[in-house]
């Protein structure tokens, strides 16, 4: 037999079960697969030895994968494990390949960010170096789009367009009052700043907010970010700022206000609480109104604003990988190329997960503004094709329908 597992792991987006539905649509409808398997909670999943048939849940009922195209979040749940290297702990990569070979996996594809990719590249060195037949191939996804060697990573667009809408709504609430004010909105955003940056799009004919961005990109001074509102209070009443959870300050620290020297599983310092932290250098200096909103999770899995361009090339890179797998290709993730903005046009290839893993992309100096508390057109132009589209989805008693998510919980619970 000749199998083949997928597994997510990471943070969430809207359309990471999108690439999910692409890759068992490609997969169970091949000849040269026999199973398709989905570990449960990522690495861990095959780790542990818990899995599902994902053959026998979607082959007889392939019209649900078109509802688990639309389903927020991740079918296969998530972990945040960084796998250590194979001379420092050999009894899980033996584990692991063990698990491959028992159930005949000749076939593992990884749906996740940077150290997912790492997780990619490990597990493809081990197997050349004990001549297992695998091929192992990444599949790109984050909110944060911070993955190098893609134009963009499936999950961005859907959550700049929900940034973007929510920012503008924000606005609406913000200006019915005559009286000045401050609203600050925290967004993800760790190293790099492409989400906050979204934020500019809810820009239009009537609406100029969010007036100020602050990105981690450029190091914050907090006398020149009272400064800017200062300069802005004598021009409008209601000022809306967006501001990464990742700014630092010219030492390279932290804004945050929480304890940054918490790490999560990946190693990475906790981030929370910028927005309070701007919030009371604002209101220990100027005298009006000030809110923070930490838009926190809600950024990640709003299916219900998701963009269409975004699910259809999360499906579509998906479906792809199994062609590359199948064609022998390993050690490698998917990567979508823009080829034109006017009309809009990409198509999707593969590289080296080697030049990917443990490495982050910023935005480019010259797509921010000069005073470092905006954005520029050339960005604006290259976010713009990304929100296209809105999904559609089924609803019953005005509830959205998505696939169930029980085997998580009820696995979990035994």
């Amino acid at each position: 037999m000749t199998n083949c597992i997928i597994a997510q792991s990471g943070g969430p987006t809207s359309v990471i079960n999108a690439s999910l539905s692409g890759i068992i649509k490609a997969a169970i409808t091949h000849k040269k697969i026999d199973i398709v398997y989905g570990s449960l909670n990522g690495i861990h999943g095959i780790i542990n030895d818990r899995t599902i048939n994902l053959s026998e849940l979607f082959e007889p009922f392939m019209e649900r994968l078109e509802i688990l195209k639309t389903t927020p979040a991740m079918y296969l749940g998530s972990c945040r494990h960084k796998l250590k290297s194979c001379e420092a702990d050999p009894d899980t990569y033996r584990k692991i390949f063990d698990f491959f070979t028992r159930h005949h996996i000749h076939y593992f594809f990884y749906i996740g960010g940077n150290d997912s990719m790492d997780t990619v590249a490990k597990l493809d060195a081990y197997a050349k170096r004990i001549n297992y037949p695998i091929c192992c191939i990444g599949i790109p996804k984050t909110i944060d789009n911070d993955l190098i060697g893609t134009d963009h990573t499936p999950g961005f667009g859907s959550a700049a367009k929900f940034v973007a809408t929510t920012l503008l709504e924000i606005a609406h609430d913000a200006y019915i009052y005559d009286m000045q004010s401050v609203t600050i909105i925290e967004i993800m955003g760790r190293n790099a700043g492409w989400l906050t940056a979204a934020s500019a799009l809810a820009r239009n004919t009537y609406n100029t907010s969010p007036d100020l961005i602050y990105l981690p990109e450029v190091s914050f001074k907090p006398s020149q970010f009272i400064q800017d509102i200062q300069n802005l209070q004598k021009q409008k009443k209601q000022i809306i700022i967006a501001v990464s959870e990742g700014i630092k300050n010219e030492d390279g620290n932290y804004i945050a206000s929480s304890n940054t020297t918490h790490n999560d599983l990946f190693g990475h310092a906790a981030l929370s609480g910028v927005g309070k932290a701007l919030e009371q250098i604002i209101k220990n200096t100027i005298s009006c109104k000030v809110r923070s909103i930490e838009l926190n999770v809600l950024q990640r899995s709003a299916v219900h604003i998701a963009s269409k361009t975004d699910i259809e090339e999360a499906f579509e890179i998906g479906r792809k990988a199994v062609q590359y797998a199948l064609r022998g290709i390993t050690g490698h993730m998917m990567v979508i190329n823009r080829i034109q903005n006017h009309p809009y046009q990409t198509s999707i290839e593969s590289i080296d997960v080697n030049d990917v893993a443990n490495k982050e992309k910023v935005i480019p100096k010259e797509w921010l503004h000069p005073n470092g508390n905006d954005v520029t057109l050339p960005l604006l132009n290259y976010l713009k094709p990304l929100i296209k589209g809105e999904a559609k989805i089924d609803y019953k008693d005005g509830i959205p329908q998505y696939i169930s998510h029980s085997h998580l919980s009820e696995l979990s619970r035994s």
